[in-house]
C-alpha cells in the first residue's frame, strides 16, 4: 500500500478526502477502505446533523475496517476526524481515542491534534493542510477558508485561542446555517447569545434564543 502524504488532511476534514485519492488510484481500491469511506461519509452528516446515535454507529464501522489494516496512522486519521467534527461543533473535550495511538502517528497527525487543541507550535505549520496553516501561523482570516466545514474548525481553534471577533461567530452561524448542520449551528448560536448578553443587547439575545429553539430538534 502506498502511504499517504503528511498534508493528508486535503478538504475540510481531510480523512475521507485522502482515502477517496487513494481508492482513485491504481487498481480497484481494496474493500476496507471503501467500506470506511462510505461510513465516514456517514458519520459526519449524522454528527453535523445531530443525530448522535446513528453518528455513533457509523464511526465504530469506520473504525473497524481501518483497523483491519493494522496502521496505527490511518485509524488515527478516523480519530481526529471525530476530534474536527467535535472543536466545529464546540466540544473541546480531549481526543482520548487519538492519544494511544500518537505514538506511531506521523508528524502531520501530531500537529493537527495540536491544533485541534488550539496548542500548535511554528514547526508544527507545515504540516498541516494548506487551508490551516495561516491560522496555525498567527492569522485570524476565517472567510479565506473555502471549504465550510474547515472553515468552522479553524473558528473553534480560534475560540479556544480567544482570538474570534464578534463578527466571525456571527459569520460561523451563518456558514452552519447555510449548510443545515443543526450540532455546529447551535452551538455557535450559543456564543452569540452569550456575546449579545454580554453586551446587554436584549433584543438581539432574544431574536437568538428563538432562532436555537427553531433549530432544536423536535422532541418525540
Amino acid at each position: 500500500m502506498t502511504s499517504m502524504p503528511s498534508g493528508w488532511i486535503l478538504a475540510g476534514l481531510g480523512v475521507v478526502a485522502a482515502l477517496l485519492a487513494a481508492c482513485a488510484a491504481g487498481p480497484a481500491a481494496p474493500d476496507w477502505r471503501v467500506n470506511a469511506v462510505g461510513h465516514l461519509q456517514r458519520y459526519e452528516q449524522a454528527w453535523l446533523a445531530g443525530r448522535s446515535r446513528a453518528a455513533r454507529r457509523e464511526f465504530d464501522s469506520a473504525r473497524a475496517e481501518t483497523t483491519r489494516t493494522g496502521r496505527a496512522d490511518l485509524v488515527a486519521r478516523v480519530e481526529l476526524t471525530r476530534c474536527a467534527l467535535q472543536v466545529a461543533s464546540l466540544d473541546f473535550g480531549p481526543c482520548d481515542g487519538f492519544a494511544p495511538l500518537a505514538a506511531d502517528a506521523g508528524p502531520g497527525e501530531r500537529a493537527y491534534a495540536r491544533y485541534l487543541r488550539g496548542q500548535v507550535s511554528p514547526q508544527d505549520v507545515a504540516n498541516l493542510p494548506s487551508q490551516h496553516q495561516a491560522i496555525a501561523a498567527g492569522g485570524a482570516d476565517l472567510a479565506a477558508i473555502g471549504d465550510p466545514l474547515a472553515r468552522l474548525v479553524a473558528g473553534g481553534v480560534l475560540l479556544q485561542q480567544t482570538r474570534i471577533a464578534p463578527a466571525q461567530v456571527a459569520d460561523m452561524v451563518e456558514t452552519a446555517s447555510g449548510q443545515g448542520w443543526r450540532r455546529p449551528l447551535l452551538a455557535w448560536l450559543g456564543v452569540q447569545l452569550k456575546l449579545a448578553e454580554q453586551a446587554g443587547d436584549i433584543a438581539t439575545a432574544a431574536h437568538l434564543r428563538r432562532r436555537m429553539d427553531l433549530v432544536q430538534p423536535a422532541r418525540p
